[in-house]
């Protein structure tokens, strides 16, 4: 299990030194830092490094860089999304201004390459050059999801692209920097890339099918989210492409309509949904991508006890079991 990993990972947060000035600038790096939760990229990356190697805290540089990368992403998302609340707390941009959020992100984004840069391993640089490329491939999911919004039709396939560089990418080099640092050999080392690709794709879906049908008390927020703002998603895909004309003019009509009440809107498109049993295409979808994360995991050549660990990672992020 990766609970004693959190303790060491959010430890080694709360040591990293701010400089006192310029005033305004590391305050809310550290309040971005602080706000919690789960920590999955850095604890992902150590519990592939444990699979091959013994001393967690040689992997801690790239745990953090990974860390505090992901919450460079949330302090300009949040900003690109006008999104008020993170973690049940003001977001940075709300909390002080647009400009704080710009220039404390990108304070956080040469932070994460400084940590990076500390790593000391034979595959410093090659871990260093995935990270790099990582970093370009989630701005370019984040440009895809922007540029679906101007787009009419967007294809299973274009969707796919855009999750996975979006969502996939950061935990993929997360498992596979960890395996590399551990002294895994490329083969092991791209199955856990692989197992971390399928598993985002997994996890995006379900946070999709979630977002319409899950519950609210378990789901953490309202839902129907993503029909009210007319989100391309995995549901909404699928239902247009299995739609026939009359039913795919209403959907895109109920999608387009901004005068129509939320609660309706939901309802009238959640039954559509019902109609054409997306919901359980998006089910087989969840498990299609869990069943292809596992077979990854069961390529590496390791031994079973050290590979455990990753699929209790993969059966509690998904609520199921590999």
């Amino acid at each position: 299990m990766s609970d004693h990993l959190l303790p060491l990972i959010n430890e080694a947060l709360a040591a990293l030194p701010y400089p006192q000035a310029p005033e305004g600038l590391y305050e809310p790096i550290a309040y971005g830092l602080e706000g919690g939760g789960k920590r999955l990229r850095p604890t992902l990356l150590l519990l592939a490094y444990k699979v091959f190697g013994q001393n967690p805290t040689e992997a801690l540089p790239a745990a953090l860089a990974l860390e505090i990368y992901h919450n460079h992403t949330l302090l300009h998302d949040d900003l690109m999304d006008q999104a008020p609340m993170r973690r049940g707390r003001p977001t940075v941009y709300r909390k002080w201004d647009a400009n704080t959020a710009i220039l404390s992100g990108d304070t956080m984004l040469i932070m994460a390459v400084e940590q990076m840069s500390r790593l000391e391993c034979r595959a410093s640089h090659e871990v260093m050059a995935l990270f790099v490329r990582t970093m370009k491939e989630v701005c370019e999911g984040q440009q895809y999801d922007m540029n679906f919004e101007r787009m009419a039709d967007v294809s299973m396939v274009e969707y796919l692209e855009m999750i996975r560089l979006k969502t996939a990418v950061l935990p993929a080099c997360a498992a596979k920097a960890g395996a590399l640092i551990g002294g895994a050999d490329e083969a092991a080392a791209q199955s856990l890339y692989d197992f971390a690709i399928h598993l985002g794709l997994a996890f995006q879906i379900q946070d999709d099918y979630l977002d319409v049908y899950g519950d609210p008390k378990v789901f953490g927020k309202s839902i129907g989210g993503d029909i009210v703002c007319g989100k391309k998603t995995y549901l909404l895909i699928s239902a247009l492409n299995k739609a026939e004309d009359q039913d795919k003019a209403r959907l895109k009509a109920l999608i387009g309509d901004k005068t129509i009440a939320q609660d309706e809107k939901i309802k009238a498109v959640t039954a559509l949904y019902d109609s054409l049993h997306i919901a359980e295409e998006a089910k087989a979808a969840i498990d299609r991508h869990f069943a292809l994360a596992a077979q990854c995991l069961d390529q590496v050549k390791a031994d079973p006890e050290r590979l455990q660990p990753l699929r209790d990672y993969a059966e509690s992020l998904l609520g199921r079991n590999v």
